[in-house]
């Protein structure tokens, strides 16, 4: 048995955007795409599958949200939808889309930190509190390797970006992060620099990755959102 939790304001937002040209939909769902069409040409579905609900399918929008579509009774839903055991198979399934998504981050261009049998490639902000606390658990491993991508949240971080080409652009990068997620420059001035252009690439990357908030982490290729960090080290120990 599965249950819905809604979203009817995501819902009005979605249905109030203009239409995009709409991608061609995998194998066998030509119909579904069809019909979703002409009940809502406003939504554009990026990919379409099948849930363990019958009759309901999964649309993925272009921003990576999930929506849900009844061909039969034309009803588009928005929310999260659940097991009878408790499990949020949205997110679950959304995990399932990130970590499809590991091979796209160019790990020569990312600030490296260690030389641990497991790989982490974070996605963080140096002025976001959690991407901080996330970064302190890492640097007391001595198990991980770390391919960091910074993804300054301007809008609500507006040092964030500055601190971020510093970090990228500086002789010894790692010592620059360290500093900058430890505070340092909350209350001084990065130095003088010449912006080398890097963040520009961690930006173009996290964007193709469908990103919109960090921090954000790939454990060993395995996708954990935000700092779970009993899920984390659950992936740690079972890399060793």
């Amino acid at each position: 048995m599965y249950r819905f939790l809604l979203s009817c304001s995501l819902l009005l937002v979605l249905l109030a955007a203009p239409r995009l040209v709409s991608a061609a939909s995998e194998p066998g769902f030509a119909a579904i795409e069809s019909s979703l069409g002409m009940y809502f040409p406003q939504v554009q579905a990026k990919r379409i599958a099948a849930t363990p609900l019958p009759g309901l399918y999964e649309i993925l929008l272009p921003n990576e949200e999930i929506l849900y579509f009844s061909p039969q009774t034309g009803h588009l839903i928005a929310g999260q939808v659940y097991s009878s055991e408790g499990r949020n198979l949205t997110r679950d399934r959304k995990a399932e889309l990130m970590t499809a998504k590991v091979g796209m981050f160019p790990l020569d261009k990312a600030i490296k930190i260690g030389n641990g049998p497991n790989t982490v490639i974070e996605v963080a902000d140096p002025d976001c509190p959690f991407c901080r606390e996330g970064s302190a658990f890492f640097s007391e491993r001595k198990d991980v390797t770390r391919y960091i991508f910074l993804f300054p949240l301007e809008r609500i971080h507006p040092e964030a970006a500055n601190k971020a080409r510093f970090i990228l652009s500086s002789v010894d990068p790692i010592l620059s992060y360290e500093e900058a997620m430890g505070g340092r420059f909350d209350s001084e001035p990065v130095p003088p620099f010449k912006d080398n252009g890097l963040l520009d690439d961690h930006i173009a990357v996290a964007k193709a990755v469908g990103i919109t908030g960090t921090p954000k982490y790939w454990i060993n290729g395995q996708f954990v959102s935000g700092n779970n960090l009993q899920e984390i080290e659950k992936l740690l120990d079972a890399g060793k």
